[in-house]
């Protein structure tokens, strides 16, 4: 009797042990908005002497309508004008698909390019596309990622990670540079109908 229960109690436990790993498996991950939660459509960081903003025109959009983003970079600080250097822009908008946790990435040459910022008026660029996929991926993925690449956004709920990534030249003198990357965080949702 002794060896039964011997026997018994690790089966029994490895059951339960795999019970509570299947119930976890099966949970669904809440990556998805409830319908009483709103979605952050404009965000603003400051960092010292520039403001960095992220804006999407709307919460929601229908299947395949264009998506209005874009990003502002200002200065406020004590000089007339700065000079930032940057990649092929300043700003990029990598997002992910929390429906399909799928990675949108946002790809730029990287020249060393400089922009002036006049203080108080802001340097403003749109959202023009991103996306990409390889040989390796998965067919559902390509699928999506080539509707993306075409600016048909799929039904599903996308947060956009926005960055304004630049440096400044901090000291005049001994020409040493300050970085910046400042990150902000906007979504919406896309959904089948009007």
């Amino acid at each position: 009797m002794l060896k039964n229960i011997k026997l018994i109690l690790p089966i029994m436990f490895l059951s339960i042990g795999l019970f509570g790993c299947q119930q976890n498996n099966n949970e669904k991950v809440d990556n998805e908005p409830s319908n009483t939660q709103t979605l952050e459509t404009k965000a603003e960081v400051i960092e010292e002497d520039f403001v960095y903003r992220l804006v999407i025109e709307n919460a929601e959009y229908s299947k395949n309508e264009p998506i209005k983003i874009y990003a502002e970079l200002e200065y406020t600080g004590d000089k007339e004008e700065i000079e930032i250097f940057h990649s092929a822009s300043p700003f990029s908008f990598p997002m992910v698909e929390t429906t399909r946790n799928y990675e949108i990435g946002y790809g730029m040459n990287e020249p060393l390019l400089s922009t002036k910022l006049i203080k108080g008026e802001p340097l403003r660029e749109e959202y023009r596309g991103s996306g990409g996929y390889g040989s390796q991926d998965k067919k559902e993925y390509i699928e999506f990622m080539k509707q993306i690449m075409n600016q048909e956004f799929p039904k599903g709920h996308y947060v956009v990670n926005g960055i304004a990534d630049f440096g400044v030249i901090a000291n005049e003198e001994t020409g040493q540079k300050k970085k910046y990357k400042i990150k902000a965080k906007v979504e919406f949702s896309v959904n089948d109908s009007n």
